[in-house]
């Protein structure tokens, strides 16, 4: 059993940048310190905000300045950052957990073996998830290291919701349909529970709408079906990815601009999505106040194909009882949330402007066929509840 003075780390890295964030390990798992380090490899700096409200920001020179020096310098801060509390594990996000995991794991070199074999179907994420892990397990080897799955939420969809129209043999090799942003939508659901228990027990569509963007159907907190599919490319359109496309299109790429997988892969993860259309920007914050109609374009897109996304997803839960926006966009920008509402009257579904504008947590006019809410997400305590759940805190 942990202690009061124990406390638990959670880190999320990505290619530029180690977000992180110390809870007290029992109870209500409050929140000690929350930043991140951002400008790895360009102007390395950090901002914290610790639990009395004090902002810490440190900078270095970006030379030699890696993920494995982010962390470090993470660690040196740790009685700051941790408050006093002594550090009991490490709760790491982790996109893509394949098959063999479907729940959170105490890291040993055979997971982390498995886990690297994994980085082609999450390039934009699964190398930085797995670098921090390494650089925790030198330099603070004696603690825990638990990697927590975006997919594994996912793992109890129905077969034919994971099944691709393959030969036998590629589903067999784990070919399928895995689903991301598991953490958040685990989250949402525990916390629709609390806010709308009701609502909780029937059929949801959450939109986790971000700069990676999917929507989820969930039946009474389990995962039905999702937008995105063997990797975290598919579905919506994103900031920087194209969302779903034709596979002939690729091969038309391939054959006509002699395009190879390397080129591809760039194509459709990082030149693609809003900034695709767009030709201005990835956020959605510059579209809105671009008079570029190309930034129009980009944004009715966006609301288009999730509008498109929510019918198939109330088709597979048979019926829909409520939507919840969540993630940057979904919690910030009460356009899209308008917009999206809008396409989708036909399932009772409304939105109250003066609520809408006032980020009020029901935007939906009383009395709706279907519940309309915005919840913010917490990946980062979801991380710590497992952590401390699986090391028997």
């Amino acid at each position: 059993m942990t202690q009061p003075d124990e406390c638990i780390i959670v880190l999320n890295a990505g290619s530029s940048s180690v977000k992180f964030a110390v809870y007290e390990g029992i109870g209500t798992f409050t929140m000690l310190s929350k930043g991140q380090v951002e400008g790895i490899g360009t102007a390395p700096r950090l901002k914290a905000r610790l639990a009395d409200g004090t902002v810490l920001e440190r900078a270095w020179p970006a030379e030699g300045f890696d993920h494995d020096k982010a962390i470090g310098a993470l660690l040196e801060l740790g009685p700051t950052l941790t408050a006093g509390h002594h550090a009991i594990a490490i709760g790491h996000r982790v996109v893509h957990g394949g098959v063999a995991f479907d729940r959170p794991v105490v890291v040993t070199d055979a997971v982390l073996a498995q886990l690297t074999a994994l980085e082609p179907l999450a390039p934009l994420h699964q190398p930085h998830n797995l670098a921090a892990i390494r650089v925790a397990l030198r330099r603070v080897a004696h603690l825990p290291q638990v990697a927590c799955f975006d997919t594994a939420f996912h793992r109890v969809q129905p077969p034919l919701a994971q099944e691709f129209a393959l030969p036998r043999k590629f589903g067999e090799a784990g070919i399928r349909r895995y689903g991301f942003h598991g953490l958040s939508y685990d989250y949402i659901s525990r916390r629709l529970a609390e806010v709308a228990p009701g609502l909780a027990k029937g059929r949801v569509i959450v939109g986790h709408l971000g700069n990676g963007a999917s929507l989820c159907a969930i039946h009474a907190g389990r995962s039905i079906a999702s937008t995105m599919g063997f990797t975290a490319v598919d579905g919506l359109v994103m900031g920087t990815r194209c969302g779903a496309i034709d596979p002939g299109v690729l091969l038309h790429l391939m054959d006509v601009y002699g395009m190879d997988a390397r080129a591809i892969e760039r194509l459709i993860y990082r030149e693609s999505g809003l900034l695709g259309v767009s030709g201005v920007s990835s956020d959605m914050r510059t579209l809105r106040a671009s008079a570029d109609p190309h930034a129009k374009e980009a944004i009715d897109l966006f609301v288009y194909r999730i509008v498109r996304e929510i019918g198939s997803l109330t088709a597979a839960l048979g019926g829909l009882d409520g939507l919840v926006f969540t993630a940057g966009i979904g919690e910030n920008d009460p356009a899209t949330r308008a917009e999206v509402v809008a396409g989708c009257g036909w399932l009772g579904l409304a939105v109250d402007p003066a609520r809408n504008a006032s980020g009020a947590d029901r935007i939906s006019p009383d009395g709706t066929k279907a519940a309309v809410w915005v919840i913010p997400t917490d990946e980062e305590v979801m991380i710590a509840r497992y952590t401390a759940d699986l090391i028997g805190a």
